[in-house]
């Protein structure tokens, strides 16, 4: 949806507010005919999959969740800290150009991976951020995966992780949802014999480049190449580029704004075909799909 949304169709509730009532239901009519064997979900994972609090608190990300425990050395958790003092004043800076941006972003993550490095980081210290408990998926997610599974739809997840795609793969296994129609898109480390973080693999993803990161260069392209209906899931505006590249006939954007609504909500619905506010469930995806491809 652009700039040119009429947003004197917006139906706005307490958990979701819809930015062009007519032209979904037309989109998702279109979808709906053409059928699931049509069709893919494009997703990111922290803040999308999984809900922004826990308890209360604000969990930005895995990696947030490495930073804020004892896993590692004592210094890792300042000095990564420093890291997010630098660059993140950056990443929120509306007046800085986005191929600027996007190079300090990249210098972010790969200054965080030596950091890692330094740090002792072992997958072993991944398995216990996935168990801890801090991070918790969206309530209606086991529903939501059942529905694509149940349906053959593949969900791939296109996700800028700090602990990359090791820590999603360990957590969607944990809560068994690993299913072999799920593809994930992630930054990905490089271990020794003894599970010991020795680099980073290329390419590096962050939040600003998903885009660039064209789906057509991995092997499950096969898989989705002629499923042309979307539908994009993000909690990020960035996050629409994760369909760049891909020739698609109907898409459907689905935005999670959680918190900072009423600074935010504008342009989220000029950008997204639907929002879904206050870090709530998956509910409203879930019915939609369930209406598109009910058998």
């Amino acid at each position: 949806m652009d700039n040119e949304t009429d947003l004197n169709n917006n139906e706005t509730t307490k958990d979701v507010s819809i930015a062009n009532i007519e032209q979904l239901k037309d989109t998702e009519q279109k979808i709906s005919k053409d059928g699931a064997e049509k069709f893919h979900v494009l997703a990111d994972f922290d803040r999308t999959l999984t809900t922004a609090f826990v308890d209360g608190k604000n969990v930005p990300s895995l990696i947030s969740i490495l930073r804020d425990g004892n896993y590692l050395t004592p210094d890792y958790a300042p000095k990564a800290h420093e890291l997010f003092d630098k660059y993140h004043p950056i990443e929120i800076d509306p007046k800085i150009p986005f191929e600027e941006k996007l190079k300090f972003m990249k210098n972010w993550w790969q200054d965080h991976y030596d950091l890692l490095m330094k740090c002792g980081l072992n997958k072993k210290d991944i398995e216990k951020a996935v168990e801890s408990g801090k991070v918790k998926l969206r309530e209606g997610f086991d529903r939501f995966v059942r529905i694509l599974k149940e349906n053959n739809i593949p969900l791939v997840i296109v996700s800028s992780s700090g602990l990359g795609g090791d820590a999603i793969s360990m957590y969607l296994e944990k809560a068994d949802a690993l299913y072999d129609n799920v593809f994930i898109i992630s930054n990905n480390f490089k271990w020794d014999e003894n599970g010991n973080m020795i680099g980073a693999k290329e390419p590096i993803v962050v939040t600003l480049n998903k885009g660039e990161i064209l789906v057509k260069d991995f092997p499950f392209f096969e898989k989705i190449k002629d499923r042309k209906n979307v539908l994009l899931m993000g909690d990020s505006i960035e996050d629409v580029g994760m369909v760049d590249g891909f020739e698609y006939d109907n898409l459907i954007k689905i935005g999670f704004l959680n918190d900072k609504i009423e600074e935010s909500l504008k342009d989220y619905n000029r950008n997204f075909d639907a929002t879904i506010l206050n870090d709530s469930s998956l509910d409203f995806v879930n019915e939609m799909l369930i209406k598109m491809f009910k058998k």
